[in-house]
């Protein structure tokens, strides 16, 4: 059998899964549409078990000092203020890293990719965009064009499909990929303005409920990220306009001076699974096997999970393992993206945006009641930080 992986997308997902196999001797081909990393605005929440995966690379030291450790985070209700406060220090005897971890992914994208450039092992190849992927009994082939219209293809052992929500990986699969569609918008605004200013007891990380409008606070090193969800009928030029990222600001925390607002992006939001994550050869991860809202950073965090399974197994299938191992990466993480990623966030979102004012009450009570019980509170934060999934799902064979 050859003994070479090519991988689809040079995110988080397709660097970490690179960077696992050559450590273990097995060589990459990494190809990315972009021509180099984006340094864009998308997620920035590492959970604990996450760091821990991490550690093998010697990346989280330079994650914690470019980014903000968080040793909390809140719901709250964005006109009476704290609900719940969690604790993530009573993960301290289940994790090497007891705490959230604020960096944006490019950060990591970067510290991984640089890793991989001192590696003969590792080939990445920037601007070709996969447009086809083919197997055999015995090897993939995957064909890819670049800004010219050139075309190469790249041969090897195993494909991974990190290549997103688009992914030309799990549409060669034939896998379904049934969901919703959230109806709102959600706009993501960067602000050099510091909400502890007037919310003095707010955690670096805030959910904050309301029946009418509801959004986030997330404090990264240098600035507060803040989440709204917004009208999707609304123009695009509306939607990215400074006069409504200012309404929106001022509604968050009323201030006598405007806001400056360093960044502004809109998207779209899906919740859906892929009916299949495997097919011979070529197997998906990450966004191209399963997209969720953002609410509780699952997402980034669950394609982490999803990367180091997928690398691990094919480690185990070089080494001699049967080749339908893989479905057992499938059962494992496909379970996890079901009955954990979406379930969570979901509920996040229900707690958010619920107008029933019995409904809103009751979650509410439920919140305090959790914290105020320390079984409840580390069980709660097992749960939300993925250290639980990552623990029961390893169990099924």
């Amino acid at each position: 059998m050859r003994k070479n992986v090519v991988i689809v997308g040079a995110g988080p997902v397709g660097l970490v899964s690179a960077c696992l196999l050559v450590d273990e001797g097995i060589p990459v081909t990494i190809v990315e549409s972009c021509a180099d990393l984006p340094r864009d605005l998308r997620a920035s929440t590492f959970h604990p078990p996450t760091l821990d995966m991490l550690g093998r690379f010697n990346v989280v030291p330079r994650m914690v000092e470019q980014g903000l450790v968080c040793p909390t985070w809140q719901f709250r209700d964005r006109t009476d203020g704290v609900v719940a406060t969690f604790e993530l220090d009573r993960l301290k005897d289940e994790t090497a890293h007891p705490y959230r971890l604020q960096c944006e992914q490019w950060r990591l994208g970067e510290m991984l990719l640089e890793r991989l450039k001192g590696n003969p092992l590792a080939d990445i190849r920037f601007g070709m965009k996969a447009t086809e992927v083919t197997q055999t009994a015995d090897e993939i082939a995957l064909v890819a064009v670049d800004e010219k219209g050139a075309s190469e293809t790249f041969t090897g052992a195993f494909c991974i499909g990190a290549d997103g929500i688009g992914s030309v990986a799990r549409k060669t699969i034939g896998a379904a990929f049934d969901g919703i569609t959230i109806p709102e918008l959600y706009l993501t605004l960067s602000t050099t303005y510091d909400f502890s200013e007037a919310m003095p007891d707010i955690s670096n990380i805030a959910y904050l409920s309301d029946p009418e409008e509801w959004f986030v606070l997330i404090r990264t090193v240098n600035v507060w990220r803040a989440l709204f969800p917004v009208n999707a009928e609304l123009t695009d030029e509306h939607v990215t306009s400074p006069q409504l990222a200012e309404k929106l600001l001022q509604g968050a925390a009323k201030r006598d001076v405007p806001y400056e607002v360093l960044h502004r992006t809109a998207y779209r939001v899906h919740e859906r699974v892929a009916s299949t994550y495997v097919s011979g050869r070529l197997a998906i991860a990450g966004d191209a096997a399963h997209v969720n809202n953002p609410l509780g950073g699952m997402g980034l965090n669950g394609g982490i999970h999803d990367a180091y399974n997928l690398a691990s197994t094919l480690v185990e299938i070089f080494r001699g393992a049967p080749l339908d191992l893989l479905g057992r990466y499938e059962r494992q993480r496909r379970k996890v993206a079901l009955d954990v990623v979406q379930q969570t966030t979901l509920r996040n979102r229900a707690i958010l945006n619920t107008r029933d004012p019995a409904a809103r009450a009751a979650y509410y009570d439920e919140l305090r009641r959790t914290v105020a019980n320390p079984v409840t509170h580390k069980d709660y934060l097992m749960r939300t930080s993925m250290i639980s999934s990552l623990r029961d799902v390893a169990k099924i064979a």
